[in-house]
């Protein structure tokens, strides 16, 4: 199969194009002839080694890429729920493997999309990131009707799943922040109240502190978030995209400040936790087939993997980066 490896930790010329052999499936598991696969900011993490000390997560040679779209390719024993030909789309797979003309998947982490009528490269680019949505504002931040919700990055491709998400799940109100005042207008198509740049979000929200927080971002604007933080409010870590460190806090900050931080990384939940991936999906793929969750989309080939990375590191993607093969 043709591929795209991470041959070393560095800059987007580390990936590489390379021939490997294609993956069999064993019990549990299927191939997938891919035709889409989703470029993500973690993958930028893991190319960089930025998560190289960190157990259970990849060294070079390997091939990146958690989610894809295609075909069923190949059963492994015991597998029934799926056809061969069969759409279907992954979520996040930790295993990784995505940037290749062959995909070798669990059954688990696997969606059909047959008689979905739902877009492969639209798949692959919101229902992984609205199941992580879904997990994350109800196993872990607990949302309830009427809360409010504030997302930072809010024209990223992770954050952009949350706002539809929490509307469904009853939210009142949905701010968005942005680093520039240029990128609010890649937010219009999504179901924000409002949206400020991240270095206006205190001020503007002074007087109306949110609920729950959702924050790919981390940095300053994660410090900065906590001054409009509601009593009992819940803070989702989901990422870092700032370059910047956090700014340490102690556990008495907060006490007493009433708040919580919580982490959240999709990938090695569902790997503990397989069963959960499914019945996720089920409440938010209606959300995708309603044109609820459709996100700007830009599609370069498998070969282009490098440039894809090198747009996502320079901020110059409204939405995400999804490669054909």
């Amino acid at each position: 199969m043709h591929a795209m490896t991470i041959s070393e930790f560095g800059g987007p010329g580390v990936l590489v194009p390379v021939e490997l052999p294609d993956p069999k499936p064993g019990p549990g598991q299927i191939t997938i002839d891919t035709s889409h696969a989703a470029v993500g900011l973690v993958d930028v993490l893991f190319r960089r080694g930025d998560l190289a000390g960190r157990a259970g997560y990849p060294q070079p040679p390997f091939v990146p890429g958690l989610e894809v779209a295609g075909t069923v390719r190949e059963l492994g024993d015991g597998v029934t729920e799926f056809q061969i030909g069969e759409p279907v789309v992954t979520l996040s797979q930790m295993s990784l493997g995505g940037y290749a003309t062959v995909t070798l998947a669990d059954v688990a982490m696997t969606v059909s999309l047959k008689g979905s009528g739902v877009d492969p490269a639209q798949a692959v680019a919101v229902l992984p990131n609205a199941t992580t949505a879904y997990l994350a504002l109800t196993r872990v931040a607990h949302l309830r009707k009427g809360e409010k919700v504030l997302v930072h990055g809010a024209a990223g491709g992770l954050a952009a799943a949350f706002p539809a998400v929490a509307r469904s799940l009853g939210a009142s109100h949905i701010t968005g922040t942005v680093s520039s005042q240029n990128r609010i207008a890649d937010t219009t198509h999504l179901d924000y109240d409002e949206v400020f740049t991240s270095d206006q979000f205190v001020k503007a929200l002074e007087g109306r502190p949110v609920d729950v927080v959702v924050d790919p971002v981390g940095g300053q604007v994660r410090t900065a978030t906590l001054d409009v933080l509601a009593p009992l409010g819940r803070i989702l870590l989901v990422g870092h995209a700032a370059r910047d460190l956090d700014i340490p806090l102690t556990g008495d900050e907060l006490w007493i400040r009433n708040a919580g931080m919580l982490g959240f990384a999709v990938g090695p939940y569902l790997q503990d936790n397989p069963s959960a991936a499914r019945p996720a999906v089920e409440q938010v793929v209606s959300l995708l087939a309603a044109g609820r969750l459709t996100q700007r989309v830009d599609e370069l080939p498998l070969t282009d993997a490098a440039e894809a990375h090198r747009r996502l590191e320079a901020r110059e993607v409204p939405g995400r980066i999804v490669l054909t093969v």
